[in-house]
């Protein structure tokens, strides 16, 4: 399964991307385990991701909690409570 990641505002800056495609192992089929996998990526995803920091996300433009499930093709962000314009 292949996924289209989008990083806004701080998230964006704290990980240095805006927007990549990503292959996804077995196992990792929700938001919470995605944001889990992604955590491993080193310690500026960890920062970014930490499981106690507030994100909202989306999933196909609609809002997403950890238990919402993936699919092959989502386009998925991570942005915080509030963005500027």
């Amino acid at each position: 399964m292949t996924v289209h990641l989008l990083f806004f505002a701080s998230v964006r800056e704290q990980l240095g991307v805006a927007r990549e495609e990503l292959p996804l192992p077995p196992g990792v089929g929700t938001m919470g385990e995605l944001r889990a996998f992604l955590r491993q990526r080193g310690p500026a995803w960890q920062a970014a991701l930490a499981e106690g920091r507030i994100l909202r996300t989306a999933v196909n433009q609609s809002m997403a909690t950890t238990a919402t499930r993936i699919a092959d093709g989502d386009e998925i962000a991570f942005f915080p409570p509030v963005t500027g314009g």
